[in-house]
């Protein structure tokens, strides 16, 4: 029997531009993302446990129901990654649910990022900077369109 899969749910390929958000707009948005990520979290955390499960010494039969929980799980995970990449956002950690938006700072593409439990968008970092990287938006130079 093959061994569990990965928790980590595979980066979708945009099949449109990527979404440039205003720091107001991402904000916006954060009502229907919270509750994403919520659901995004607490699928994953199950599918951990679920796949904890498989390492303890079962019957084949409860094995093979584990299994099948873990692909129903994994499923509903994708489906929740979808719904952020139809928003324009990216889901960058499934275990804490910390997610980017595309912004702008002086003319070129920065992350705004936003973790559950941070009640507004607070932060933004360079593309290639990531979490550590964080500058509070206070910094941000948005251009008028």
């Amino acid at each position: 029997m093959p061994g569990p899969q990965s928790t980590t749910p595979k980066p979708v390929a945009p099949s449109r531009p990527r979404r440039r958000f205003r720091l107001s707009q991402a904000t916006q948005t954060l009502p229907l993302v919270s509750r994403i990520v919520a659901d995004i979290v607490r699928t994953h955390s199950l599918m951990r446990d679920l796949e904890e499960k498989l390492t303890e010494d079962l019957a084949p039969v409860q094995q093979q129901l584990v299994q099948e929980q873990i692909e129903q799980a994994l499923s509903r995970l994708h489906g929740y990654v979808d719904e952020l990449n139809g928003i324009g956002c990216e889901l960058k950690d499934p275990t804490v649910g910390l997610i980017d938006f595309i912004g702008l700072h002086q003319g070129r593409e920065v992350c705004l990022c936003w973790k559950p439990g941070e009640t507004a968008i607070g932060y933004w970092h360079e593309l290639d900077a990531g979490f550590n990287g964080r500058q509070p938006v206070s910094v941000l130079e948005e251009e008028a369109e």
